[in-house]
């Protein structure tokens, strides 16, 4: 049955309030799909955690909930507006008993884009949490699934959402790439999803969090400030992890954009934390915070400098900087001034172990795997997500259909639907973004300090959290913390930015000591920013 929040749901064919998808019944706007698109579905189940010895009973929903293009109007089909609709699959976890203006809710969601959620989900913040190894392969399975000390649960309930076309959930209609597949596209389904869910659940006068990785920071970004603009919805906190917020400070993609430095500035205590991990360094250290201050300082200061000359730079200054270099990288003095002192990620990864066929991790750089092709600029694969993703994948699905007793049902047709960890848009996805009182067309690749901006000036009391591993070359940990010093924020705001680092990397919860850490952290943020928690 379902909860006494939510209402029966409609009848087959019918659309959330209960007419049909699209438009009216024949008319211009009307969307053909799967049955079980046509509705809002839900499951429920009853479970219980222990975290730090604390018994949290909590009843968890699983099931989806429609969202439309924005602009979709149902009374009034417009054809400029795209002709598809998504079904958006969550897992809810709340805990029973809680009075409702006093339980934080926190809305989770993954990257990207076109991730699901089910990593932070069976490996961070769930009641149940996947075990892999810390950094090499994880074997195949038979996986264990144990109880996640380290849920958030105690802190606040839990909503996660994959993303469209992602999970259970699927996207339908002529312009589904359009529609859903594109940075302020997806960011307006995800802002449709949560205030539906609020609305649903009557939860609009909790206290309310994004909790948002990697690609999820950008989306959360645009959401934050969506969600205040548009639906008259404050947050108390954004929970930022591994952040991409400057697509121009990518140390991915550097050398497409010539004349701009500041990726390899940001991106180099990076390189040096993995070089120091894997004992490559000329004169290791022997602690790694005192020496990142070290290459932090050389970064903006020498380093800066160095770049900044260009093609003016002196052949003294040339070799000088190389040779600096070298002692925080481990990488040959002479490569490093064939690249002109510009190394991307990807060729830090393929170079620093290229003499023993090995590449390191993109997403974190602890982890290492034999090269595909050893002459290769860049790596063909990340060997941190080789190493843990088919655990993940059949923990979830093992879990979902065994303990929330979704995704094996009569209204799936056949009685079985997958489970798509991803929804492949990477190819099709548009960047382009319209910042908040941008005029003009929508900008390529997306900067989205602006609407964080945006949010926290109209919301003053609204509190950012920054959490970052220093193993990460996707989205580097000095890259974000320049980043959050480059807010267009007045300086009174910028006391409501907190950043926490880890020794670990992009996914800071596969390394278990960073995870129980993160844990603490987060829920002291939570806790600040509302005392009142249960």
């Amino acid at each position: 049955m379902p909860p006494p929040h939510m209402g029966p749901p409609p009848p087959p064919g019918a659309g959330p309030d209960g007419g049909p998808i699209g438009g009216p019944m024949g008319g211009p706007g009307e969307v053909h799909g799967p049955a079980y698109l046509m509705k809002p579905q839900h499951v429920l189940s009853d479970g219980s955690a222990t975290i730090r010895g604390q018994v949290i009973p909590y009843q968890a929903e699983s099931g989806t909930l429609i969202v439309h293009p924005e602009g979709w109007d149902d009374a009034n089909p417009d054809p400029k507006v795209p002709q598809a609709v998504a079904s958006i699959f969550y897992v809810a976890y709340l805990k029973k008993g809680a009075h409702p203006e006093n339980r934080p809710i926190t809305f989770i969601y993954n990257g990207g884009p076109g991730s699901s959620t089910v990593w932070l989900h069976m490996g961070a913040l769930g009641p149940k949490r996947v075990v892999t190894s810390d950094d090499v392969h994880t074997p195949a399975a038979p996986y264990k699934l144990v109880d996640n000390d380290d849920s958030l649960l105690d802190s606040t309930d839990l909503v996660f959402i994959d993303a469209p076309g992602t999970g259970f959930g699927r996207v339908v209609g002529k312009d589904r790439d359009k529609a859903f597949y594109g940075t302020d596209p997806d960011a307006a389904a995800f802002t449709d999803f949560i205030a539906q869910f609020l609305a649903r659940h009557g939860r609009y006068n909790s206290p309310k969090y994004l909790f948002g990785e990697s690609y999820g920071t950008t989306r959360s970004a645009i959401v934050a400030n969506a969600l205040a603009s548009e639906k008259g919805i404050d947050l108390n906190g954004v929970i930022l992890l591994s952040q991409i917020l400057n697509y121009g400070n990518s140390i991915d993609r550097a050398q497409s954009n010539p004349s701009n430095d500041q990726p390899y500035v940001l991106g180099l205590p990076s390189f040096a934390a993995t070089a120091w991990y894997h004992h490559k360094l000329p004169d290791q250290p022997a602690d790694l915070k005192t020496f990142l201050a070290e290459v932090e300082h050389f970064a903006l200061t020498d380093y800066t400098s160095a770049l900044q000359d260009g093609t003016g730079i002196s052949d003294e200054k040339l070799k000088a900087t190389a040779e600096k270099l070298h002692r925080y990288t481990g990488l040959p003095v002479d490569y490093l001034i064939k690249a002109d002192l510009r190394v991307n990620g990807g060729e830090f990864a393929k170079t620093l172990l290229g003499e023993e066929g090995r590449d390191t991790g993109r997403l974190d750089s602890r982890f290492s795997g034999p090269s595909l092709d050893p002459l290769a600029q860049r790596p063909a694969y990340d060997p941190q997500s080789a190493a843990m993703e088919s655990a993940y994948v059949a923990a979830f699905n093992d879990y979902a259909r065994k303990t929330l007793h979704y995704g094996a049902d009569p209204s799936f047709g056949d009685g079985y639907m997958e489970y798509r960890v991803s929804a492949h848009s990477i190819g099709k996805w548009s960047f382009t973004h319209k910042q908040p009182d941008q005029r003009g067309a929508a900008r390529g690749e997306p900067n989205v300090l602006p609407d964080l901006a945006m949010a926290m000036k109209t919301n003053p009391s609204l509190q950012v959290m920054l959490n970052q591993g220093y193993y990460d070359l996707g989205t580097p940990y000095f890259e974000g913390v320049y980043e959050m010093r480059h807010l267009p924020i007045p300086r009174a705001l910028s006391k409501n930015v907190e950043i926490k680092q880890y020794a670990s990397g992009h996914m800071v919860y596969a390394h278990l000591p960073a995870l129980k850490e993160m844990h603490d952290n987060v829920s002291q943020f939570i806790a600040r920013t509302h005392p009142k928690s249960s």
